[in-house]
């Protein structure tokens, strides 16, 4: 744990490192590309919660990077490795990530330094509840100013004690709910956002390895089906875009978790790898599987596609020379470092950036914030008019040619739109979008060589603008 600092440090240095050099590629001022990269506004907070007979002291952290857009939007994490570099790295990611997809929230992020394993669910409760209540003292929390998520150590659950916790110190507040998203289903949460970042990561796979152009560049075949599959982080991240990609036909060979990995050439069954984790407590030792206790060793071995999506700093200048896979898909925040991916693109692999590729969860927590502002479920009010338009078409189709259709087919055909139909179209369609427009911007812009910088590229471009039209530099 002593080192940790200094990684929060390096972290953020290498985002920084990242911005400086996609900055290269534009033309704005010197002054408007300092304004866009700093954080805004940083809050540290030490609060007392009882626990036991003992009082203890957590450190509470909420970094809100920009306002060119608001309410700020960024998750909260849970961990004894939260420092204000990690956050600061978090926040300004979280900006250029909402540009990139086109998601209007400037970014933040925000931390309590605790391990969630050592505490009980009461005591959680009381930690989470005493750090939302530090937020809403200092107006750094609410449905137009800051809305925090998930991450890493947390979940519904404590997004739930946020919103209630708000809702009783703004009882008057009719939008009181959007503060945070998220959140239970029953409890203003959106169906479909539980898997919205592993989904919206396997779209983003899909779109690069459907385009033969870019495929013939790295020496792969299109399609997903057969391409194999290396994913660190079993988490919800990990689980949903493991099983997305499993689904469309590829083989995952091997996964890595914190206690170590699995690999089998011939693939691995994910739900049953997450069953049997979830039973034994542990990866190692799955039937038919080889074992790593050094869960590094796993992202070395051969693949065609890796999905880091665990932490921060996993492939580094020490092990990127022997990452053997064509594509990486990053899925946690931060896992290349900026040493590492000058190797990585050497090596002529393609780098599927964190900066846009796990935007699923803030996309659908968009359309959760949305739903909660509009007060209504999406589908709601069209759902049953659009069946019963598609059935007088289906019925008027049968009429002029003489032939039925079954029930089954009938049913496929009028069904009207649900909820999750809706948000996972718009995920989706967000998806398909940014990778199209990363790779423009990357073969169009002479010098520019990875994704990432032309994701930064495209970020810093979209604040520029917003600045300018705010009338900020004129």
């Amino acid at each position: 744990m002593s080192n940790q600092p200094a990684s929060g440090q390096k972290f953020y240095g290498d985002v920084l490192r990242y911005f400086e050099n996609a900055a290269r590629y534009t033309k704005h001022e010197k002054g408007l590309l300092e304004q866009i990269k700093i954080c805004n506004s940083i809050y540290v907070t030490y609060f007392p919660v009882k626990i036991g007979d003992n009082i203890e002291v957590f450190e509470g952290i909420r970094v809100q990077h920009s306002q060119h857009k608001t309410p700020v939007k960024g998750g909260i994490r849970f961990s004894e490795m939260v420092d204000v570099d990690e956050v600061k790295a978090l926040a300004t990611l979280m900006t250029f990530k909402c540009a990139v997809v086109n998601v209007p929230f400037g970014g933040a992020k925000g931390g309590v330094k605790v391990d969630p394993k050592k505490y009980s669910v009461q005591q959680l409760e009381k930690i989470t509840r005493r750090f939302a209540t530090e937020l809403i003292r200092r107006d750094m929390i609410g449905p137009a100013v800051d809305v925090p998520a998930p991450d890493y150590g947390t979940g519904p659950r404590e997004m739930a004690w946020i919103a209630d916790t708000y809702a009783a110190f703004r009882p008057d507040d009719i939008n009181a709910m959007g503060c945070v998203t998220g959140k239970p289903v029953g409890q203003g949460g959106i169906n479909g956002r539980t898997e919205a970042t592993g989904l919206g990561i396997f779209y983003g796979i899909r779109e690069c390895v459907n385009n033969k152009e870019e495929m013939d560049k790295i020496g792969m075949g299109t399609g997903m089906a057969g391409k194999r599959v290396i994913v660190q982080g079993l988490g919800n991240v990990g689980y949903y875009a493991a099983k997305f990609c499993e689904e469309a036909g590829a083989v995952i060979v091997g996964i890595a978790e914190y206690e170590g990995g699995i690999y089998n050439k011939g693939g691995l069954n994910v739900e049953e790898v997450f069953q049997f984790r979830k039973g034994t407590k542990y990866i190692l030792d799955y039937p038919g599987a080889k074992n790593f206790t050094n869960t590094l060793e796993v992202l070395e071995q051969e693949c065609d596609i890796l999905i880091p999506a665990a932490l921060e700093n996993q492939i580094t200048e020490n092990n990127a020379p022997r990452i053997k896979a064509k594509i990486i898909a990053e899925g946690a925040n931060g896992p290349t470092t900026f040493d590492a991916e000058k190797i990585l693109i050497e090596k002529n692999i393609l780098i599927l950036p964190d900066l846009y590729l796990n935007a699923g969860g803030v996309t659908v927590s968009y359309f959760e914030w949305l739903r909660n502002l509009s007060h209504v479920r999406f589908g709601r009010m069209e759902r049953r008019f659009e069946e019963g338009s598609m059935n007088k078409l289906v019925s008027t189709i049968e009429k002029i040619t003489g032939k039925s259709i079954d029930a089954k087919e009938r049913s496929v055909l009028i069904h009207g739109a649900d909820e999750i139909d809706l948000v996972r179209s718009g995920l989706e369609d967000t998806m398909i979008a940014a990778t199209n427009e990363l790779f423009a911007i990357r073969n169009h812009n002479r010098g520019i060589k990875d994704l990432r910088t032309a994701a930064f590229v495209s970020g810093i471009d979209k604040l520029a603008a917003s600045y300018g039209q705010l009338g900020v530099f004129p």
